[in-house]
C-alpha cells in the first residue's frame, strides 16, 4: 500500500529538494530517542540493558526538537525505551508539529489510555503500536502476560478518539508463515489499524535472548510463504513495493546506513540505529566522520543477517525514484509486467 498520499508527496518533494542541491547523503526519517527506560522488559530488546543512570535520564524539549531541525528529515520516529514515561512527550510532538513534521510515536500502549488526552488527532500525526504476534505469542515477546490485551483496548480507545494507529510487527525465528499471516489479518481486517509495518527481528548485542533472530534465507522464505496468493497486495503495509520484494527474496539492495540515522541521550548513533560504534555530537559530524562504505552485508559479520527497514528501506525508496515503473507501481498505478 505504501506511504499515504500527502506523506508521498511530502517526502517526494524532500528528495527532489536533496537531488537539485547535489546531496548524497541525506536523512528520510530519523529516529528520536528521547529516553532508554521503559515499562516492559522485551527478551529481543536491549535498550534496557543501559547503566542506571542512562535509565533515568529524559531528553529536554529544545534538545530534541533540535536534533530533528538539525538533521532536516521530514519525518520522526520518535522511540525509546518507552516514550509516554517521558514527562515533555506531548510538548515534542507539538513542537515537531509545529514544524510540519510527520511524526509516528512508538508506544507498547500500556501506558496510552493514560496519556491519549494530552494529545490531539492530527494528520501529521500517528501512534506506533508494537504488535508482535497474537496473544500468547506477543506476551512472550515482551515478556508480560496481558499486554496484548491492553495493547488491542487502547488501539480501540485511539482509533475512537479520532487518531490514526499504526502497528509495527517484528517477526523472529520462532514465527512460521501462518503466525505471520494470523497477525496481519487480524491487524488489516478485525482491528482495522491504518497501516503496518513489519521487520524481521536484528540481533540487538545486548538483547538478554539472542537465540531467536532469523538469518536471511529465513527471512526471505517465511515473508515469500507468507505473501504468497497476492496477500499482501490487500494489507495496508506501510512499506515501498520493493522493500516487500526485498523482504522476500525478489530483489536485493546495500543497505543504506545513512537513510534513517538515531538521536537519542548519547548523541548521533553510529553507523545506525542497530549498531553503536559510538557518538557524534552534531549530523554533520555523523555524516563526515563515519566510514559508512564499510557497513551492510558481506562487509561487517554484525551486518550478515539483517534485512531491517532501517537499513533498506531508504534502498528501496532510492530505487524507486530512479524508476518511472516503480514509482507508479508505488502509488499503486498498475504497470504492465509489474
Amino acid at each position: 500500500m505504501g506511504l499515504p498520499l500527502h506523506l508521498s508527496i511530502k517526502l517526494g518533494r524532500y528528495l527532489l529538494q536533496q537531488k537539485i542541491r547535489g546531496r548524497k547523503k541525506f536523512p528520510m526519517l530519523v529516529e528520536l530517542e528521547p529516553l532508554f527506560a521503559c515499562n516492559l522488559k522485551c527478551a529481543g530488546c536491549g535498550k534496557i540493558q543501559h547503566e542506571a543512570h542512562l535509565l533515568k535520564k529524559r531528553m529536554p524539549v529544545e534538545q530534541a526538537v533540535a536534533a530533528v531541525e538539525e538533521c532536516g528529515a521530514p519525518m520522526v520516529s520518535i522511540a525509546g525505551g518507552e516514550p509516554l514515561m517521558h514527562p515533555q512527550i506531548d510538548r515534542i510532538v507539538e513542537e515537531l508539529l509545529a514544524r510540519r513534521k510527520f511524526i509516528v510515536l512508538c508506544t507498547n500502549a500500556v501506558l496510552l489510555p493514560k496519556h491519549l488526552h494530552k494529545f490531539r488527532p492530527h494528520r501529521d500525526f500517528a501512534w506506533m503500536v508494537h504488535i508482535d504476534g497474537l496473544a500468547d505469542r506477543h506476551d512472550e515477546a515482551v515478556s508480560k502476560k496481558g499486554v496484548f490485551d491492553q495493547a488491542v483496548a487502547a488501539i480501540k480507545q485511539a482509533k475512537q478518539a479520532g487518531f490514526q494507529v499504526y502497528t509495527n510487527s517484528t517477526f523472529f525465528n520462532t514465527d512460521s508463515p501462518q503466525t505471520v499471516v494470523d497477525v496481519l489479518d487480524y491487524l488489516n481486517d478485525e482491528l482495522g489499524v491504518d497501516r503496518m509495518e513489519i521487520s524481521p527481528g536484528y540481533a540487538y548485542e545486548k538483547a538478554p535472548d539472542q537465540d531467536r533472530f532469523l538469518g536471511v534465507e529465513q527471512t526471505r522464505e517465511l515473508f515469500a510463504e507468507a505473501f504468497a496468493g497476492g496477500r499482501r497486495d490487500r494489507w495496508r503495509l506501510n512499506h515501498s513495493p520493493l522493500f516487500l520484494d526485498f523482504l522476500e527474496g525478489r530483489r536485493d539492495f546495500a543497505c543504506t546506513p545513512w537513510g534513517i540515522p538515531s538521536y537519542s541521550l548519547l548523541g548521533w548513533q553510529r553507523p545506525c540505529y542497530l549498531l553503536a560504534d559510538g557518538y557524534a555530537e552534531t549530523y554533520q559530524e555523523l555524516l563526515d566522520t563515519t566510514d559508512w562504505d564499510q557497513f551492510g552485508r558481506g562487509k561487517d559479520p554484525r551486518c550478515d543477517n539483517c534485512m531491517a527497514h532501517c537499513g533498506y528501506e531508504p534502498s528501496a525508496v532510492l530505487a524507486t525514484l530512479g524508476s518511472l515503473k516503480e514509482s507508479l507501481r508505488a502509488v499503486g498505478v498498475p504497470t504492465p509486467g509489474a
